[in-house]
């Protein structure tokens, strides 16, 4: 059974999709922000300022999975390292860095490479090498994932990867990463929106 929270002029609780109480019609359930806390990560990741940042070593996969058509999120750079950003399934090995090295994830690496299953898939221009203080764009829309680099698209798409994915970065040799899932840097791609899940409270 799953129970979901309804927001409306009053509060209302479904159970199955029905909801309990006189009232008929049909409500959407409130929607939360995405972060990396309560989530899945590497054994030696360190996840600060409200789940938003992540350093140590390893792998962290956010709270919620890609299910919208198309999703958008962002990092920044805040210090340079050994470090990656893309989608990965619950199977992934968050304490393997680099990622990308087996069927569960696809990500773009610190050197410009996006990885899927030990395959590099497109690689960055070199002259448009992510830096320290630079900001990270993923678009994904269940076929591919694209890259933006400072709000440009960097027209570096990959696919491959198969299943229910979430956000998923790590990091290494003293990189930081924040992580941004909503009030964005830059301008949300056309079509795309922040990722949105619905709480589960059983």
């Amino acid at each position: 059974m799953r129970l979901y929270v309804c927001r409306c002029a009053h509060l209302l609780v479904f159970v199955n999709g029905k909801q309990l109480g006189r009232r008929t019609s049909v409500l959407k359930a409130r929607l939360f922000e995405a972060d990396c806390r309560a989530c899945k990560a590497g054994t030696d990741v360190v996840i600060v300022k409200s789940g938003r940042r992540i350093c140590g070593t390893g792998g962290c996969l956010a709270n919620a999975p890609l299910h919208q058509n198309k999703s958008y999120f962002e990092l920044k750079i805040q210090s340079s390292g050994v470090w990656g950003v893309g989608v990965a399934t619950q199977k992934a090995n968050l304490n393997q860095v680099p990622m990308g090295r087996d069927a569960h994830g696809l990500v773009l690496r610190h050197d410009g490479t996006l990885f899927h299953n030990n395959e590099e898939k497109n690689r960055l221009p070199a002259n448009s090498l992510p830096q320290e203080g630079d900001i990270v764009g993923i678009t994904y829309d269940h076929v591919e994932m694209n890259i933006y680099l400072n709000g440009k698209n960097m027209n570096c798409p990959a696919s491959g990867i198969r299943g229910t994915v979430y956000p998923v970065v790590y990091v290494d040799d003293s990189a930081i990463l924040d992580c941004q899932f909503s009030d964005f840097y830059h301008t949300t791609p056309a079509g795309f929106q922040k990722i949105l899940f619905e709480q589960q409270i059983f």
